[in-house]
């Protein structure tokens, strides 16, 4: 039975990508590792849409999330944590566990943070050196309205850092790092690159650097100015995942092949799909339609079916990897992952799976009223 994985990372893997992993193992302090570095750093802030140097970890998003608080703050430095689900209570609690005075700011799961009441929340922290925000939260399917909330922090704190779990939408979603003025980006590899787990990417603006020299948290094996110094050498400073840098620069290649604004309007067709289909199901969807992602949907678990028994249905019956739910959404919704490598087919696939499974476990489609 062929897999189809549809689980919001990690994601299919092109067989392209996939020959290029299987490379010989080369010498990761000689010159054919500097220039796949050079060619993968330089494509990279094509899509992170900025000037600055796009840093590696070998690292998941979660080492990304402490690499972004250590590098930028000092013990007591006022933060306004924005969470929309589960990714935002992580990245909130990476602050609080290195001593950050930590404002939780929850928003309504399914729902996207108002750009105005984020606003009205900073009126009345005069002192707060950092906003933390999610782009697209995997756990709800929500994606914020990045733009907005960045002009909306920067009428409210001119200086205060904007640092963006982007781990879910950079490469499937339009991110402007420069043009919308944010501080710390990251994402990883394992999701909308179309490469295995194990490298997370990081950009920091001019203003983070400044906030770099100044933050007084310890660090070592995260340090952005080790990775920088080591970028500028054609290395990093510590033994990276070689093999992930060679898949990552031929996906690269794909993807610029396949353009940039080629690949955010096939993530949209492909979540319109997956939607579509989830209410023709007489399915309801888990997020706010105004703020839905493009890279994974959230879908309620119809009334009378066990959720738990529909992924495991769909893995068992079907080879459909999906998602559960997350903390307090276990057993009520299923999340379908759609970034990455993925087409209409993969989706149509998925969602006739679905289909079939539902009304194993009970599930009868609305039949649609008849027109008068």
């Amino acid at each position: 039975m062929q897999q189809n994985l549809r689980i919001p990372g990690p994601t299919p893997i092109p067989p392209r990508v996939a020959e290029a992993l299987a490379r010989p193992m080369i010498n990761h302090r000689g010159p054919e590792f500097a220039a796949i570095l050079a060619r993968v750093t330089e494509r990279l802030q094509r899509f992170f849409q900025t000037s600055q140097p796009v840093l590696g970890f070998p690292a998941s998003g979660s080492g990304a999330m402490e690499a972004a608080i250590v590098n930028c703050f000092s013990p007591g430095d006022p933060v306004l944590a924005v969470s929309i689900g589960v990714f935002g209570n992580r990245l909130a609690s990476v602050a609080q566990t290195f001593g950050l005075a930590v404002t939780r700011m929850d928003v309504s799961w399914g729902q996207a943070a108002d750009p105005e009441a984020v606003a009205a929340r900073l009126a009345a922290l005069p002192t707060v050196k950092g906003v933390l925000l999610t782009h697209n939260e995997t756990s709800t399917g929500v994606t914020n309205d990045l733009a907005a909330l960045a002009a909306a922090i920067r009428r409210a704190r001119p200086d205060a850092l904007i640092v963006v779990d982007a781990v879910s939408s950079l490469g499937c979603v339009d991110l402007r790092m420069d043009d919308w003025d944010l501080d710390v980006v990251f994402t990883a590899s394992q999701k909308g690159w179309m490469v295995p787990p194990g490298l997370a990417m990081i950009a920091a603006s001019p203003r983070a650097w400044a906030a770099v020299e100044r933050a007084t948290l310890p660090r070592f094996y995260w340090d952005f100015r080790a990775v920088k110094k080591s970028l500028d050498k054609g290395q990093t400073p510590y033994t990276p995942p070689v093999n992930v840098y060679f898949g990552l620069d031929v996906a690269l290649d794909m993807m610029l092949a396949e353009g940039r604004d080629t690949i955010f309007a096939r993530h949209q067709r492909v979540a319109d799909l997956t939607r579509a289909r989830a209410r023709a199901l007489g399915l309801t969807l888990f997020a706010d339609p105004a703020h839905a992602s493009n890279t994974v949907t959230a879908i309620n678990v119809p009334d009378g079916v066990d959720g738990k028994a529909l992924t495991k249905a769909l893995r068992e019956r079907e080879g459909v990897i999906v998602g559960g739910g997350q903390d307090r959404l276990e057993g009520t919704i299923i999340r379908i992952g759609h970034l990455g490598y993925v087409h209409e087919p993969d989706i149509t696939s998925c969602m006739d799976a679905l289909e079939r499974q539902l009304a194993a476990l009970g599930h009868r489609v609305p039949v649609p009223a008849a027109e008068s």
